[in-house]
């Protein structure tokens, strides 16, 4: 599935960069958070948005200001049901484009 290949993509690209993966794919009943992240002292909340061509625009298009409300509303669920306050965050976008074997990465840093 092209979806958990380009999550897969964004893990791998993260922990490059020194993040560590807290949790990927968690799920409440107002929607998922694709990956949890460490960033030094900073939990990082990153969609990933998984595109095979850009016919339909770039992947960033496709986060639109009510999937980034709905988002926020997922952050706080998860420090809820985490039992976390006064935690620093940051909300990512990351956009994985995969076209004739290629993969280009995208990575915007408290877009949302």
């Amino acid at each position: 599935m092209l979806g958990r290949y380009g999550e897969d993509r964004a893990c791998d690209y993260l922990q490059g960069l020194g993040y560590s993966i807290v949790e990927r794919n968690w799920r409440c009943r107002i929607g998922e958070i694709d990956i949890i992240a460490r960033d030094r002292d900073r939990f990082v909340f990153v969609e990933v948005k998984t595109r095979s061509a850009d016919g339909f625009g770039h992947p960033f298009e496709s986060i639109t200001e009510t999937k980034a409300a709905r988002l926020r509303r997922l952050v706080a669920a998860w420090c809820e049901s985490r039992q976390v306050s006064g935690i620093k965050v940051r909300l990512d976008a990351v956009s994985v484009l995969v076209r004739a074997g290629r993969v280009n990465i995208e990575h915007l840093k408290q877009v949302l």
